[in-house]
């Protein structure tokens, strides 16, 4: 029987880790939250490990208040601290207890300007060339991409990114993108966006999205299984894309939204300055997934947790 940690049990991505493991009778689930353990004091995080010795680490846990650490340095800090050196300390707990150690990070360490793939023989001399036609490229950032944050937060995730892969060879990095799911019951605690979304178009005629920053929906449970498949399988350690599959704008997730729950509130699509935000978005930051099976859309996802 394998010992499995999961730090961060009580958001919206440690409670669906827990119910996928706990089904498992070949994995002892041990859930932590905040107030089992602070990630953040390097020492606690080594004796509490070191004495509960589990096989597998996953940190569920993170900083995600994204535009707060960008316009106050105090919460920057913070953000640093949970997002940037916990992660560190966790790998080194991993690594002298022999243990894999699991680490969610986000579409956000990229700058949302992908390269745009050319077909393979391509010599960019495209009189004499048929190559592009039918050529259709997946456009986004895969595994092998280079980060380049333009956010604190993001500058904070790619820092505990670095630190994990700094102090353990045992790692699974897997980043994901605008997560929703069951909210989170932890303190403090975000609701996904679809939820804050149905409930302005109960209360509104008319609601305002930004038809930008365009990005892949990741939905709680399908990210939990996904993650148990790669434990499971023994997959390669190294860097992961898990996210739900077609990629759209908010505005274009609020259409959908409405849409199934039938909805007639009137949705205007809007630029992203019509909502001034501290924090610089990627304007396209879709997760390019080359080492797994791909997931269902998250339109079928959408739906399955709306009922």
């Amino acid at each position: 029987m394998q010992k499995i940690l999961i730090i961060g049990n009580k958001g919206m991505l440690g409670q669906e880790l827990v119910n996928v493991f706990k089904k498992d009778k070949d994995y002892k689930v041990i859930a932590w939250d905040r107030e089992d353990i602070d990630i953040a004091k390097e020492k606690e995080v080594s004796k509490k490990i070191g004495f509960t010795k589990p096989n597998i680490i996953i940190n569920a846990a993170a900083y995600n208040a994204v535009d707060k650490c960008e316009e106050s340095k105090k919460e920057y800090e913070i953000a640093l601290e949970i997002n940037g050196k916990a992660p560190g300390y966790l790998a080194k707990s991993a690594k002298k207890n022999k243990a894999v150690l699991v680490h969610y990070s986000t579409d956000y360490v990229f700058d949302g300007e992908p390269e745009i793939p050319e077909p393979a023989g391509c010599s960019h001399s495209c009189a004499s060339c048929s190559l592009h036609q039918g050529f259709q490229p997946e456009v986004g950032f895969d595994e092998m991409a280079k980060p380049s944050p333009i956010s604190n937060y993001g500058k904070s995730k790619l820092m505990g990114e670095k630190e994990v892969a700094k102090n353990t060879k045992s790692y699974y990095i897997i980043r994901l993108s605008k997560l929703f799911g069951k909210p989170a019951i932890g303190e403090g605690a975000k609701r996904s966006f679809f939820d804050v979304m149905l409930e302005a178009g109960k209360k509104n005629k008319e609601v305002k999205a930004v038809d930008e920053e365009t990005s892949c929906f990741t939905y709680a449970p399908d990210l939990a299984k996904k993650t148990k498949e790669i434990i499971d399988a023994k997959k390669p350690f190294g860097i992961y894309h898990i996210v739900n599959s077609n990629p759209c704008t908010w505005y274009e997730a609020v259409v959908e939204l409405y849409r199934q729950v039938k909805m007639k509130t009137k949705i205007i699509p809007v630029s992203g300055l019509e909502f001034p935000r501290p924090a610089k978005r990627p304007f396209y930051s879709v997760l390019v997934n080359t080492k797994l099976n791909p997931m269902r859309s998250w339109k079928e996802a959408l739906k399955e947790y709306l009922k």
